[in-house]
C-alpha cells in the first residue's frame, strides 16, 4: 500500500494541450508537474510586448508591470528549467526503496549456513553443527549410505569447527601455534557405533565438539541424527595426539597450544561408558567358531593422502573391510567399530588386510550376530590398524523382502 502512494507521486496528470493548437505531443508541452504547461502562453505574451511601442521619456513599456514581469523570465530558458522539483522526485524515490526493503526483509528468503554454530547443548561457541544430505554416490548396494561416508563427515564436521572457531593455520587441522612448530594432529583411537544408516536424499545434523584427554591428548566427540525426525544416527568418539610434522614422532601439547583450544573445550561424551559395548575376548584363530580371511597386494593411491602427506584414517577402515567375506555385508549391516590406529603408512607402502570372523547366537531369536578381528599391517609386519566390529543382521534386503539369515553362513 505505501509503495503504491509513493509511485504515484511519479505518475502525474498530463498537461492540457496550448491555446495555439500543438496540443499534447508538442515539445513545448512536457508539462511536469506543470512547471512548462503555460510555455505557449509566456511565448505569446513576449511577442506582444516587442509588439507594443515603448512611451518616450519613460522607459517603460505599455503593458502593465504584471504582465511585464510575467513575460520576461528570470533565468535563460533550458531544458533543465523545465524539469520537476528533484527533491520531490527524491523523496518519492527513497520511500518507494524503503518500503520495497521493509517488505524484502519479511520474507525469509536467504538460505540457512550450514556451518554455523548451534546452541545444542547450551554453549554456541563449544558445539558445532553442521547439516549434509545424503547424496547419491554416498550410498551403496543397500540404497544407504557407507560407512565410509558416515566416517568422511565426521572429519568435515571436525575441520570445519576448527576453521569456525578461527583456530585454522596453516596446516590440515593444525592451529596458529601448531602451525609455528610443526605439529599436527593425528587419530590414536576411534568408536562409532551406529543405529541406523540414512538413505539417499535425507538430511542429517552433526553435533560435534572436543575436550581434553590427559595430560597430552585431546578428545573428539560427534553425534549424528536426522535432521526431520530427530532420531540418532551414529554416535562416535575419538582421542589424538601430537605429532611433528618433519620427525613424525609424538610431542608433547606446548603450553601455547593448550591455551589456545583450552576455551573450547566441552567435557561431555557421546559414547558413555555403560554404553560402550564390552566386547568379550574372542577365542583363539584356530577355534571351531572362527574362519579367517586375507588379502593381500594393497597399495594407497595419490587420492588416498591427506594435506599431510598420510593415508587419510578413513581409507584404512575401506581396507580393513577388503578382507571380509561378501556373504557379510549382504546378509548383515555394521554396527559397531572400534579402531586403534598403531602407526601410518607411506606412499609406497604395501599393505595386508586380515579379518577373522566368530559367530556368536546373544538371544532367543535365533539371530545369529557376527564379531570381527581385524588387523592391517605392512607386508614387512608391522601393525597400521587393529579394530573391532560387531555386525547384526539386516531385517530387509536392497528390495525391500525380509533376507534369510541360517545359523550357518555369514
Amino acid at each position: 500500500m505505501a509503495a503504491s502512494v509513493a509511485s504515484s507521486a511519479l505518475f502525474l496528470a498530463p498537461a492540457p494541450a496550448s491555446k495555439n493548437g500543438t496540443g499534447g505531443s508538442s515539445k513545448d508541452s512536457l508539462d511536469m508537474r506543470g512547471v512548462a504547461g503555460n510555455a505557449g502562453v509566456a511565448r505569446s505574451s513576449a511577442r506582444l510586448r516587442a509588439a507594443v511601442p515603448k512611451v518616450s521619456g519613460g522607459g517603460k513599456a505599455a503593458v502593465t508591470d504584471g504582465e511585464d514581469e510575467a513575460a520576461r523570465p528570470s533565468a535563460p530558458r533550458t531544458f533543465y528549467n523545465q524539469l520537476p522539483d528533484w527533491s520531490v522526485l527524491l523523496a518519492a524515490i527513497t520511500t518507494i526503496f524503503l518500503v520495497a526493503e521493509q517488505q524484502w526483509t519479511l520474507v525469509d528468503w536467504k538460505p540457512k549456513r550450514p556451518e554455523m554454530l548451534i546452541d545444542t547443548f547450551g554453549f554456541s561457541e563449544q558445539v558445532f553443527r553442521q547439516d549434509f544430505s545424503i547424496r547419491s554416490y554416498e550410498i551403496g548396494a543397500d540404497r544407504t549410505a557407507s560407512i565410509e561416508t558416515l566416517m568422511n563427515h565426521l572429519q568435515e564436521t571436525a575441520l570445519n569447527h576448527v576453521k569456525s572457531a578461527g583456530l585454522l593455520g596453516d596446516g590440515f587441522g593444525s592451529t596458529p601455534e601448531m602451525s609455528k612448530r610443526n605439529l599436527l594432529w593425528v587419530v590414536s583411537q576411534m568408536q562409532v557405533l551406529v543405529e541406523q544408516y540414512p538413505c539417499w536424499g535425507d538430511t542429517v545434523g552433526i553435533d560435534t565438539w572436543y575436550s581434553g584427554h590427559g595430560k597430552n591428548g585431546m578428545r573428539r566427540d560427534w553425534h549424528f541424527h536426522d535432521r526431520n525426525t530427530g532420531q540418532t544416527i551414529l554416535r562416535a568418539t575419538s582421542k589424538w595426539v601430537m605429532m611433528h610434522k618433519h620427525t613424525r614422532k609424538l610431542a608433547r601439547i606446548p603450553d601455547e597450544v593448550r591455551t589456545e583450544i583450552a576455551p573450547y573445550f566441552f567435557e561431555r561424551t557421546a559414547i558413555a561408558d555403560e554404553d560402550s559395548p564390552k566386547l568379550p575376548k574372542l577365542p583363539g584363530n584356530g577355534g571351531p567358531m572362527a574362519r579367517k580371511y586375507v588379502r593381500t597386494g594393497l597399495t594407497p593411491r595419490w587420492a588416498d593422502l591427506d594435506p599431510n602427506q598420510h593415508v587419510n584414517n578413513v581409507r584404512y577402515i575401506g581396507w580393513i573391510l577388503e578382507s571380509a567375506p561378501i556373504s557379510i555385508f549382504e546378509n548383515h549391516e555394521l554396527a559397531t567399530i572400534v579402531l586403534d590406529y598403531k602407526r601410518e603408512c607411506g606412499r609406497d607402502s604395501v599393505l595386508q588386510s586380515h579379518t577373522t570372523v566368530f559367530t556368536d547366537c546373544i538371544d532367543g531369536s535365533g539371530e545369529t550376530t557376527l564379531q570381527c578381528e581385524h588387523l592391517l599391517c605392512l607386508e614387512s609386519g608391522h601393525t597400521i590398524v587393529k579394530a573391532r566390529t560387531m555386525w547384526r543382521p539386516k531385517k530387509t534386503n536392497a528390495m525391500g523382502t525380509l533376507t534369510p539369515v541360517s545359523a550357518g553362513e555369514f
